[in-house]
């Protein structure tokens, strides 16, 4: 009975210190009543170039800083290898004479460099000095305006502290409070894993230093950085300190302040990075002056003025979508106990809301810096050494980060991979003609970075062709830009930037491919990603023939370079060509188990339950095999699936839902919906008995294992993807909804043909939807058996009763 009114007082607590909201059991509040201990537990912001992962302490609190564009490195040359080329002929021989041992040691000698790092930027940490019995602590992120807060007490003293990362000012806001007057006692300090140093000149702390200019090529040992005094990425960092009372004081490196009630503390970071074919040191920007600049520019403004801008600046885009999926019964928990709860197998339908819209906050929070988009920490790598140099692995990671972009109605955050895919294609001419001896168009391979480096990597010949040699990067990525084409109807981009670069991704493609000895169009050699196949004789290899991954991306590539040059009316001639190629594809092959072939030939894999699901592309991202156009493959591709289960990696998880969505059956995607929403442990985090695996840490982000951005990218457009499927001539409405979601409705849901959707449903049935055009035209509507075509003009908005 004291247990209870304890918790209602601490609820009352929260409420009055937040205006009066209710946290608890929230769709769009993450809170915690005890600081991070580990990263995976912490609360990320950004403004889509500054990030700040919050721990929330109480004696000390501290905050790890990210700058999107610090990297190792500088400018790639594209011509690192020259002559690998002429080792193709030699590849094909060994591949026509099925020396498949042969072929995977020749295909070593088609590598170049391993990407550069994304390297984490500092740590600020604020000492408290406080004495005493801390109680009714509370740490809360909220991702309906972007901001963060933390509150306890300490001997009757009240403390809050409050933060958020704004794009209008381009600066990190913490805002402390003491609730006794002259209670305010801190110190700030500054650190970085790079190379820096910090002192306090006229009140403010700079941090100045820079990044290496190679990392060591290998994933799996330590980092050794490379240091040149007059290469690499300069990064400054500045914190200054508004007081209304009491006293800022400093040491040679430390910033703070004495007898305080309230403060202010401005963090402004800025790097060298000029371009991705700047050199960042004699060519770059100047972060000292640029940090300072940001700084003066906030500095003169209030918190409420800097809050209000930061918020209205965020919440035009989050605000565009909203989610309701009918009533719940889960009960008032933090985060962290509410995840533990829900994996369990209890209902939490707000749970599944705030996972889906924290996927779009953290798009919006880490994709707003062009020719840089979100990497596989998205913005937030605390690592001198982060897992896969937290770099674009472009063999699914990368693109899955943008699964969301145009389906949640956040076009704009799409821009930051369209321009870095425009990047990658100035490089990918370069690599097209020395690693393929293909002098038209442009390829990408399997890993970039922030220099848009397209070559395959490997260490020149040191790594397995497994990975290194895949070479199929620019036929995804061009299809990203028909997506945003499709769903935002904007024609001047895709004639002026997008149509030429997937025209050039398919010029490569068209002289890339071969034919087999049936005349069939084939590419090789040809690696699946990541995966290994075992011939009937027991060899287990990478490099083959033919892959089934490779002609699924390629087909969807043709396609929509196809439909891209119809809409310009453009490269007929062209467009006839690819058409022609298309006709002469070596067909899909349906395996002896009833599966979609991945390999040329009907060979087992050598791990049946691998992760990469590349083959089935064609079903999801791509379009061309769906229930109804293609049925026979539509069956083959579950068939697949059910092979590989569901248990996998966080971000296989997310694409594996967006399958099942796409083959129309809700309940499994929601299953998997369910297990990707699976409490990990974080990584560091000793137990008697820890959990694992892939699935979602305490503080919602995905856990491959370890930390990847993409499977919360995944997950939240799978749940678009259940709601809403769309071409360019008809709308899918509630395609794949589960049981689970019997009711419900959702507000903003965009559908290709420049259309937003919003509806409500009960009882599984549809009961009334609203149609708005963003630049006119036709559509057919579907759920279930019904259909309705409408014509609406630019701006236009329709209501259906169903």
């Amino acid at each position: 009975m004291k247990s209870n009114l304890l918790k209602k007082l601490f609820l009352v607590f929260i409420c009055s210190s937040f205006g009066g909201k209710v946290v608890a059991q929230s769709n769009h509040i993450l809170w915690y009543n005890q600081p991070a201990d580990y990263f995976e537990e912490s609360l990320v912001l950004g403004n889509g170039k500054m990030g700040a992962t919050v721990f929330g302490g109480v004696n000390t609190e501290k905050i790890y800083l990210n700058d999107i564009t610090l990297w190792s490195g500088e400018p790639v040359n594209a011509n690192m290898n020259p002559e690998a080329y002429k080792n193709i002929p030699a590849i094909r021989e060994a591949l026509k004479n099925e020396d498949y041992k042969l072929a995977d040691e020749l295909n070593k000698k088609i590598q170049g460099k391993n990407s550069e790092s994304y390297a984490p930027l500092g740590t600020m940490e604020i000492n408290n000095f406080q004495e005493g019995k801390v109680s009714n602590y509370y740490r809360e992120l909220d991702i309906s305006n972007a901001t963060s807060k933390v509150s306890y007490e300490i001997d009757g003293v009240r403390y809050t502290r409050e933060y958020f990362v704004s794009a209008p000012d381009q600066i990190m806001i913490i805002k402390l409070t003491s609730s006794k007057k002259g209670a305010l006692n801190f110190d700030i300090h500054s650190s970085s894993l790079l190379k820096s140093n910090a002192e306090v000149k006229d009140n403010i702390l700079s941090m100045n230093g820079f990044g290496p200019i190679h990392e060591n090529p290998g994933y799996a040992v330590p980092l050794s950085f490379i240091l040149e005094k007059e290469r690499g990425t300069r990064f400054t960092s500045l914190i200054k300190i508004k007081n209304t009372d009491g006293t800022v004081v400093s040491t040679a490196s430390s910033l703070g302040l004495k007898d305080g009630t309230e403060a202010i503390i401005y963090v402004s970071i800025s790097t060298s990075f000029n371009g991705f074919d700047k050199n960042p040191y004699t060519e770059g920007l100047n972060s000292k002056a640029n940090a300072s600049s940001n700084l003066n520019k906030a500095f003169t403004k209030s918190f409420d003025k800097l809050r209000q801008a930061h918020i209205s600046d965020y919440q035009k885009f989050f605000d565009r979508v909203s989610l309701s999926l009918g009533k719940t019964a889960a009960p008032n928990l933090p985060t962290d106990e509410r995840l533990l709860r829900y994996s369990d197998g209890k209902e939490d339908k707000n749970l599944e809301i705030l996972y889906f819209q924290y996927g779009r906050y953290l798009l919006i929070s880490c994709s707003r810096t062009k020719g840089v988009p979100a990497n596989l920490q998205g913005l937030w790598n605390p690592h001198l050494n982060a897992p896969w140099s937290s770099n674009y692995t472009m063999n699914i990671n990368l693109e899955e980060n943008y699964w969301l972009a145009e389906n949640t109605n956040l076009s704009e955050m799409h821009t930051p991979l369209l321009s870095f895919i425009k990047n990658l294609s100035v490089t990918g001419k370069v690599t097209a003609k020395t690693f393929y001896g293909i002098n038209e168009g442009w390829a990408a391979a399997h890993n970039s970075d922030i220099w848009a480096m397209t070559n395959p990597v490997g260490v020149f010949g040191n790594e397995d062709p497994v990975w290194a040699c895949w070479n199929t990067a620019g036929a995804w990525l061009s299809t990203h830009i028909w997506e945003h084409y499709i769903f935002s109807q904007d024609k001047n981009y895709l004639k002026n930037e997008g149509y030429p670069i997937m025209k050039g991704a398919s010029e490569f493609f068209l002289q890339w491919m071969v034919t087999d000895k049936n005349g069939s169009l084939i590419t090789s050699p040809s690696t699946s990603p990541e995966n290994k196949y075992k011939t009937p004789d027991g060899f287990i290899g990478a490099t083959l023939y033919g892959g089934m991954a490779d002609l699924a991306m390629i087909r969807e590539c043709f396609d929509k370079t196809i439909k891209a040059s119809k809409v310009l009316n453009v490269d007929a001639e062209f467009s006839a060509k690819l058409e022609t190629a298309l006709s002469k594809f070596y067909p899909y092959q349906i395996g002896k188990k009833g599966n979609l072939q991945e390999w040329y030939f009907d060979w087992n894999d050598e791990d049946p339950k691998h992760r990469h699901q590349s083959h089935l592309f064609g079903l999801f991202p791509g379009d061309h095999i769906t229930p109804l156009k293609t049925p026979e493959l539509a069956k083959a591709s579950r068939a697949t699936l059910e092979i590989k289960g569901d248990e996998t990696t966080g971000w296989s998880k997310g694409w594996r839902i967006n399958l099942w969505a796409r083959l129309w059956d809700g309940n499994r995607a929601y299953k998997m919906y369910r297990e990707l929403l699976r409490y990990v442990d974080p990584d560091g985090k000793k137990t008697e008995n820890p959990r694992r695996g892939g699935g979602t840490y305490p503080n919602l982000f995905d856990a491959h294992p370890p930390f990847q951005i993409d499977g919360n990218f995944g997950g939240a457009a799978a749940v678009a993807e259940m709601l809403v499927q769309s071409n360019e001539n008809e709308i899918q409405l509630l395609p794949a909804l589960p049981d689970a979601w019997d009711s419900g409705s959702v507000k903003g849901i965009c559908a290709r043909g420049g259309f937003e959707i919003s509806m409500e449903w009960s009882a599984k049935m549809l009961k009334k939807v609203s149609v708005f055009s963003k630049n006119g035209g036709k559509t057919t509507l579907i759920c279930g058996n019904k259909k309705q075509d409408i014509t609406l003009k630019k701006g236009q908005k329709t209501e259906i009763v169903w």
